[in-house]
């Protein structure tokens, strides 16, 4: 060996000892493995989740890319038929399917709309007898007595909480429902303790805006569909409430305003243009309310008449049901009237 200065010599860098061969040795055989020696290992985690087998080297041969399989016919979706419209005699379905044809989605005011149909459709003549019958039973009761009108607004108090809700599209909604009508009820029973004073309707209708954003406000709904449940609610709520005024309002106010209103959807009903059956509606509830008591009467007849149109129309609304024509279109144009009643009963007395 070399004389070297001490500390000179550095065994790394002698090729024999990075060969692994001391001084002195022979190497008896190379070892194939020996470049694979020092490879550095990552010991570290990584992605894999499973521990994968050493990759040893091999030779890869070309290999010829496999043929794209054939692609598969696939059969055309099937399209399902749209809903015929109604014919135009009156032959035809009166009430399309809702979710029976087309896409579950699309509700029938929209299909209506895209087979260029209106879609308002008006209650009819079943409705219309309904109210014009309610309508009857209203001024019979107020000739009779405070209590026996209480009995047929109880029955139009409800038709109207519920008729609003299903005219909304929402059912079942029984806590809806049940807070509107129990305000209605409540407002009733406001009216008898307070003489019928008025102030007995704005009082209810107060607190019970209050109870209906109470219950929407524990509700664990989307806040959109609670936006839309709580004014659905109040809505209902103030409806149901505002028909007692007919119990606030006078007697003789409830008898000529009840029979306009009767006649004027009955008038309403018949089967003729719209202009032409809204003024004929008017005509008739204006002569109705005059054969009851003269020239106020007439007046009064009329105006509640226009309330009562407003109710039928919003009845009418965006393609509803035969259900919510039973209850809606019954009760809202009664409904509707009943403060028109009460503020020109007060105006002509």
């Amino acid at each position: 060996m070399t004389n070297q200065p001490y500390g000179a010599y550095d065994p790394y860098q002698d090729p024999q000892r990075a060969q692994g061969v001391w001084p002195g040795q022979q190497q008896a055989y190379e070892d194939p493995y020996a470049d694979q020696q020092y490879t550095q290992q990552w010991q570290g985690q990584t992605w894999e989740t499973q521990t994968q087998p050493p990759v040893a080297a091999a030779v890869y041969a070309p290999v010829s890319p496999a043929p794209a399989p054939a692609p598969v016919p696939r059969a055309a979706p099937e399209v399902p038929a749209a809903p015929e419209a109604p014919a135009a005699d009156g032959s035809g379905p009166e009430y399309g399917p809702a979710t029976l044809g087309g896409n579950s989605r699309v509700t029938d005011a929209q299909r209506a709309r895209a087979e260029g149909r209106s879609p308002i459709i008006e209650p009819g003549i079943q409705p219309a007898v309904l109210t014009a019958l309610l309508g009857l039973l209203l001024a019979g009761g107020a000739a009779l007595g405070t209590y026996a009108l209480l009995v047929p607004l109880v029955l139009l108090q409800g038709l109207t909480a519920a008729g609003w809700f299903r005219l909304n599209g929402m059912w079942p909604a029984r806590q809806g429902i049940a807070l509107g009508f129990l305000g209605a009820l409540a407002a009733d029973a406001a009216l008898l303790v307070s003489d019928r004073s008025p102030a007995a309707i704005l009082g209810t209708l107060g607190v019970w805006v209050l109870l209906s954003l109470v219950l929407q406000l524990r509700s664990h709904a989307d806040p959109d569909e609670r936006m839309y449940g709580l004014m659905a609610t109040v809505v209902a709520a103030a409806l149901a409430i505002a028909a007692g005024g007919y119990l606030a309002a006078d007697a003789s106010a409830v008898t000529v305003g009840a029979v306009a209103v009767a006649a004027g959807a009955v008038a309403r009903a018949l089967p003729l243009p719209t202009p032409v059956s809204v003024v004929a509606a008017l005509l008739a509830a204006a002569g109705a309310g005059y054969a009851v008591d003269g020239p106020a009467g007439a007046a009064l007849g009329a105006g509640a008449a226009v309330c009562a149109l407003i109710g039928h129309r919003v009845a009418s609304y965006d393609y509803p049901s035969r259900f919510v024509h039973f209850t809606a279109g019954v009760a809202l144009p009664l409904a509707a009237a009943a403060p028109a009643v009460y503020v020109l009963g007060r105006l002509a007395g």
